[in-house]
């Protein structure tokens, strides 16, 4: 029985005789005498059933079927000549592909940083990214549709012996306001009263505070502000059941200055969050790292309480490392050891 699919050694012959156009310089070529060459080219065209050459008793040449397989033979052959050293640099994590998901607040600082320094050394690694809160991620990765994840912790403890987790930075919360409210509330218990009130004229709602615009240059930007001045401002804030860890570290902000929040509006995207700030919808409690999203109308201001801050890390299941996954790891450990915690 003829073999369905030829061989590269018989596709190498096909190639060198096209080329020599005489099957005794090509036996030459190939270091190998010419009847075991014949016989080969003529198993080739049994198995691809045409006739690729010509035969007279004076030359070889290509029939038409021969000439328009030709090239594809050459790309199969160049192809299969670049398997080893494709092999040899998917096995050094050189090459390959890495499914990546991330937080959104990893956007304005830690991501463009491990992405810029990752593309310089693996240039031919392909990223796949995907946004998505931490739990998403964890599950994600729980079900092997993504290699790692930068998530925000905690993890989910059901997960603990099945994913490995690298700490990369902690930093504080800072509260996005208006730049109106931002300039009614100038310091830290400042503009407020020992009851609550923002010391206005009693508006209720942030979006009903009026005043003259901040100035973006004023010293009292940077000054520390109380989460008690801002009690009867709406809170802007991710889901819970979509961002429950997240979620909880601002609950417990609100819990450290002794007050109830208001939450006034939901979002699943930061970038949606600062946009209902701006619109005057509410205060929203961020990372500062986001400090890198200006928007129109929006202030960022510290806090005097001293909450909780968030730890952004990777994340990836500990008994599949890919060198890929590997490499991409390293890089985040060198990121790791240079960041300071800004707390």
């Amino acid at each position: 029985m003829l073999p369905t699919i030829p061989d590269l050694r018989q596709l190498r012959y096909f190639v060198t005789v096209a080329e020599e156009r005489h099957f005794g310089r090509a036996a030459v070529r190939l270091s190998m005498t010419q009847p075991p060459l014949s016989q080969a080219i003529r198993a080739l065209e049994e198995t691809l059933g045409v006739a690729l050459f010509a035969r007279t008793k004076r030359s070889v040449e290509l029939t038409a079927v021969g000439a328009d397989l030709l090239p594809e033979v050459q790309r199969l052959l160049a192809a299969a000549e670049g398997l080893r050293p494709l092999a040899q640099s998917l096995a050094r994590g050189e090459a390959g592909v890495l499914s990546l998901a991330f937080v959104s607040t990893a956007d304005y600082g830690l991501l463009p940083l491990l992405l810029r320094d990752f593309g310089v050394r693996h240039p031919r690694v392909r990223l796949e990214l995907t946004e998505a809160t931490s739990d998403v991620q964890v599950e994600e990765l729980a079900a092997g549709r993504i290699d790692a994840g930068l998530v925000i912790a905690p993890l989910p403890s059901r997960y603990a012996t099945q994913l490995s987790w690298l700490p990369l930075a902690r930093e504080p919360l800072v509260i996005a306001m208006s730049t109106e409210m931002a300039a009614r509330v100038q310091g830290a218990g400042g503009a407020g009263g020992a009851d609550g009130t923002d010391g206005t004229d009693g508006a209720a709602d942030c979006a009903r505070i009026t005043g003259p615009q901040a100035d973006p240059r004023a010293e009292w930007l940077d000054t520390p502000v109380s989460l008690r001045d801002l009690a009867d401002a709406p809170l802007v804030i991710f889901p819970r059941r979509l961002a429950p860890g997240f979620y909880d570290i601002i609950m417990d902000c609100y819990g450290v200055a002794g007050i109830a929040p208001r939450i006034g509006q939901e979002a699943i995207q930061m970038q949606t969050i600062v946009s209902l700030v701006s619109a005057g919808m509410g205060v929203a409690l961020v990372p500062q790292s986001l400090r890198n999203l200006r928007r129109t109308g929006v202030v960022y201001r510290p806090l005097s309480e001293s909450v909780p801050a968030i730890e952004t890390g990777l994340v990836w299941r500990t008994d599949e490392v890919s060198p890929v996954l590997a490499g991409f790891i390293e890089i985040v450990r060198a990121h790791a050891a240079t960041v300071a915690p800004r707390v």
